[in-house]
């Protein structure tokens, strides 16, 4: 089987691992990443990324030259992919840009051309209703007219993609993976010392970006209740709210119980949530934020949750978005926003260690048997011979 995955996401090597196992699933699979050559992520990483060939037998990454820089729904490719098409001939084309997207678009127009006879698939996050008006509107009815399959990252994004009149094969698989080796139980005592953290204290942790619809003022009302009870707050990242996380902190006498650790790389991470007695995703859904065709946002997986998962480490979600699906029977969900749940929540860890050990030993088994690369490189494997099976 010769499967073709687009994306700009796979411009960083560590997110190929999961089509780098899909590569070695059966002998007979060929694995190509097409990637834009030169792209600008937002974030944190400011600079112009550069993309470089890989070959590693029946896993290739081929840069292939691009219009847009940093625009998902408008990044399309040059001329060379025609022939990189005609070459290759693969039998799944997966591209990860979206149903809106133009590049997607291409691929269909390419694969008709060139009478590949090809699956077309795309992937998706976008989890909010949305409307479309033309010329948008016939961009996706192209797309879903000619799409034989979805991977959607989440259950409400399938839902969403039903309302808009798609009828075809679906399945629900997140984009990326967890990597096992890295993401394990480890001992981190000399961490925990270095920050100074006391043996007693219950250490509450949250990874990721300091905005208010992760739901950190939330997770900050809930800590000022838990009275004199000895916790100290993690928080890995950054972003706009650290000053006022510090302003409130100075405010209620707690500055000594917050500890912000900015930057680190990211074969650390793991080493900071192993320092957790939980970690939290307290994310809250918006409306606030627009896109040309949406308004909104909430959660679209949690990456973080089956990272901590994998560390065996009990996590606490809100139920926005599709936490709830992630965290599953393996942690504790509350309702988004709601600070006095969150510290009920907070609570049954800290004074039931017998619960916070079994949530741990439940989430680490569920982390190592639906969110490893290999675990989604499987499932995904399985839709594309359905797919096939179906001529």
């Amino acid at each position: 089987m010769k499967i073709l995955v687009a994306s700009h996401t796979y411009i960083v090597d560590l997110n190929r691992e999961k089509l780098r196992e899909l590569a070695r699933l059966e002998p007979n699979i060929e694995v190509m990443v097409v990637v834009p050559k030169r792209w600008k992520p937002g974030g944190v990483q400011k600079k112009l990324v550069e993309s470089q060939p890989v070959d590693e037998g029946n896993f290739r990454v081929v840069p292939v030259s691009n219009f847009s820089k940093n625009q998902q729904g408008l990044l399309t490719f040059g001329l060379d992919l025609f022939g990189i098409l005609k070459e290759f001939k693969p039998d799944i084309i997966q591209v990860e840009q979206g149903a809106k997207s133009l590049g997607y678009a291409q691929f269909i127009t390419y694969n008709r051309l060139l009478n590949l006879k090809a699956k077309n698939v795309f992937f998706t996050w976008w989890n909010l209703p949305y409307k479309v008006k033309f010329p948008l509107s016939a961009l996706e009815r192209y797309n879903l007219n000619h799409t034989d399959g979805v991977v959607v990252g989440n259950q409400d994004g399938a839902t969403i993609l039903r309302d808009h009149g798609y009828k075809g094969a679906m399945t629900v698989l997140p984009q990326l993976g967890v990597d096992e080796q890295l993401f394990c139980p480890q001992n981190v005592l000399d961490l925990r010392e270095e920050l100074g953290i006391e043996p007693q204290e219950f250490v509450v942790g949250f990874v990721g970006r300091f905005v208010e619809e992760k739901g950190l003022m939330t997770l900050a009302k809930a800590l000022q209740g838990l009275g004199d009870r000895p916790w100290r707050w993690l928080l890995l990242g950054r972003g706009p709210l650290r000053d006022p996380l510090e302003a409130w902190a100075q405010q209620q006498g707690v500055a000594d119980k917050l500890t912000f650790v900015e930057s680190v790389p990211h074969d650390q991470v793991s080493r900071y949530i192993n320092l957790l007695d939980t970690l939290l995703l307290p994310s809250e859904t918006t409306y606030r934020f627009k896109t040309l065709s949406s308004v909104g946002w909430k959660e679209q997986f949690g990456h973080v949750l089956i990272e901590a998962m994998a560390c065996r480490v009990p996590v606490i979600g809100s139920d926005s978005g599709e936490i709830p699906h992630v965290i599953g029977e393996s942690g504790l969900v509350f309702p988004e926003g709601d600070a006095d749940r969150l510290r009920d929540c907070l609570l049954k860890l800290m004074e039931n260690p017998e619960l916070a050990g079994e949530l741990a030993q439940r989430g680490y088994h569920r982390a190592l048997a639906e969110y490893t690369n290999r675990a989604i490189a499987q499932k995904q494997l399985a839709f594309y011979q359905e797919l096939l099976a179906h001529h």
